[in-house]
């Protein structure tokens, strides 16, 4: 941590430098062609194959292994898991059921467009989800909570949890209480590009899916590009990012505490104090040392290398102004708003994923217990597939017909415009 944190003064800058609105990426040129064995070999082999790769790149050391997580472990996971956690678990569940609950569409709802002539939307849920859970840096119930939940109130059929295992083989106690708790007993131990294979084609144990949600490594990602003709990879989740827009009220040893949130997820990580004010800037910079002194080493290192890079650390703004159209042209995933009113900020942004607006609301908060999706951009839609819905009555056809030939002809085709012609009022006088 010997480098400098990276500060970038804009205050005589007549607009942003493009060079700070990059993103970090992820190569995946390497992965792509090394997934393509493990793929074919989960398409052909099934749970044999799985089998191989946890032992192989999961370090599983367990005797007997089996591929799908079983009722007793569930138990013992309960028995294990500390109860602080486990209620953890239940409250942020609980606030995560309802935001989704909340934001959960109609059914269906038809509007009369014209006399006689309805249409609206249908949403039903998808058949069978996979929710992936990774645990390369660590273990991660909060993700099953994020993305099982909207599938659950979704109401699809067949939610489906994979995970990769532990060298004992089995799943992390907490990620397999929190998929019991939100109604969730298909647990299924594969991870990484062989997980994503497993729920496209299926095997012994694993259900073929439609669908996969959820934030993975660079193999799981190209899995599911390559896989993405057999099963729909949702949108693409990129590194961990967030901008701390902060004015001169706010004290900059608190803007610096919740730069280190989003910072520790891994070195790929984008974390930016965006703030109009050198004395925030300055005692922003002089705390930070002192939490990474206070925080795992590994994380520390983690935030260091973002905070100390090219994708992060502290920008002087010459003026609010150019602080909001910061965040306006970045975008970020997460947005903390730290000022006098932020309120009175929030109708100034037009690009951000999650937004979280004052002094008692930092991120810790969103990615673990408030409600909102912390997965971005998951939501109860992911989970569901909309149709549009028309219905026109004998009353109403008339007055659309007409139109819609004048479009058919107009535009040449004959086929549609004989389709409301008088041959229809004559076929169905028939009736």
């Amino acid at each position: 941590m010997s480098k400098p944190i990276s500060f970038h003064d804009l205050t005589n800058a007549s607009e942003i430098p493009a060079e700070l609105l990059k993103r970090t990426e992820a190569d995946l040129s390497f992965f792509m062609e090394k997934v393509d064995p493990i793929i074919a070999a989960v398409k052909e082999e099934g749970d044999a194959a799985l089998i191989r790769f946890a032992k192989a790149f999961d370090g599983v050391q367990a005797e007997t292994f089996s591929v799908k997580a079983e009722p007793e472990e569930f138990a013992a996971a309960f028995e294990r898991i500390d109860q602080e956690v486990l209620e953890s678990i239940r409250f942020a569940a609980e606030n995560i059921r309802v935001f989704h609950e909340a934001q959960k569409p109609e059914d269906m709802w038809m509007k009369e467009i014209q006399p006689g002539a309805f249409a609206g939307d249908r949403h039903i849920p998808i058949d069978a989800v996979a929710c992936y859970v990774p645990r390369g840096k660590g273990s991660f119930p909060s993700v099953l909570l994020m993305t099982a939940i909207p599938a659950v109130v979704a109401g699809v059929p067949r939610p489906v949890i994979i995970t990769p295992p532990g060298p004992d083989g089995k799943v992390d106690d907490a990620t397999l209480v929190a998929a019991e708790l939100v109604g969730i007993k298909e647990v299924y131990k594969c991870g990484g590009a062989q997980g994503v294979a497993a729920v496209a084609y299926g095997t012994e144990s694993v259900p073929k899916c439609l669908k996969i949600v959820g934030p993975g490594s660079p193999w799981v990602v190209a899995a599911k590009r390559k896989l993405s003709h057999l099963i729909d990879p949702g949108v693409p989740a990129g590194p961990s990012e967030v901008v701390i827009l902060a004015d001169e009220t706010v004290d900059g040893a608190l803007a610096a505490l919740d730069l280190m949130i989003e910072s520790e997820h891994g070195p790929d990580s984008s974390a930016y104090l965006v703030t109009n004010s050198k004395e925030v800037a300055e005692a922003a910079m002089a705390a930070i040392p002192g939490y990474w002194a206070k925080i795992d080493p590994k994380r520390a290192e983690f935030s260091s290398t973002v905070l100390c890079g090219e994708h992060g650390g502290i920008v002087l703004t010459k003026d609010f102004d150019m602080a909001v159209e910061f965040v306006n042209q970045y975008a970020p995933e997460h947005l903390e708003i730290l000022a006098a009113e932020p309120m009175a900020i929030l109708g100034r942004i037009r690009n951000a994923g999650e937004i979280l607006l004052g002094n008692y609301t930092p991120v810790t908060l969103g990615n673990f217990v408030l409600g909102p999706n912390a997965v971005l951009p998951t939501n109860v839609f992911d989970f569901m597939k909309r149709s549009s819905v028309g219905y026109v009555t004998a009353a109403g056809y008339h007055n659309l017909a007409g139109k819609a030939h004048k479009f058919a002809t107009y535009e040449g085709f004959s086929g549609h415009a004989l389709a409301v012609s008088s041959l229809r009022d004559e076929i169905l006088k028939k009736q």
